[in-house]
């Protein structure tokens, strides 16, 4: 049997690297997302700054109310782009150099986090790095659908793979 059969079979152990999901705002999404993420071997943080909203937070997690430090392990996934922090939490978070930026959205409805990292003065050239929409298109509609798209696409993209079904 080959290395990655015998660690898909359970026999050996996955050595992904360090890897880092920080979930921003207590939402159904974030719920799933982090279930998901720390079952294939993430690292995860829920990042929630208003602690009145810390109250949709899964069992077994907490809720950070101060974003936590950000390296190239750190993927970062805005669940909800509709909170009036929204610019300063990604102007937080891309300052921290993560790997990947995303915030989760209809693709055909322009991004409110253009406009508001904007206004905070954030160069072009980091709101480029912010991706949106996230995850593989897959038509998902839910909540845990969502998460699984986006977890998908993140693994696609650290492994430099397109995702779908082209090999």
């Amino acid at each position: 049997m080959s290395e990655t059969c015998d660690v898909a079979h359970g026999t050996a152990p996955a050595d992904p690297g360090l890897r880092t999901l920080v979930a921003v705002f207590a939402s159904p999404v974030s719920r799933s997302l982090l279930k998901f993420a720390r079952e294939v071997g993430y690292h995860v943080a829920l990042f929630e700054p208003d602690p009145a909203r810390v109250t949709d937070v899964p069992e077994g997690f907490e809720a950070d109310t101060v974003l936590p430090s950000l390296d190239v392990s750190a993927d970062v996934v805005v669940t909800d782009h509709h909170r009036p922090e929204l610019g300063t939490v990604l102007k937080a978070a891309l300052e921290g150099k993560p790997r990947w930026v995303g915030v989760l959205g209809n693709p055909r409805h322009p991004g409110p986090h253009v406009a508001a990292l904007q206004a905070l003065g954030v160069p072009e050239s980091d709101i480029a790095r912010v991706h949106r929409p996230v995850g593989l298109n897959i038509g998902s509609r839910t909540p845990p659908e969502i998460a699984l798209a986006t977890l998908a696409g993140l693994i696609a993209d650290r492994n430099h793979r397109p995702g779908g079904f082209d090999f």
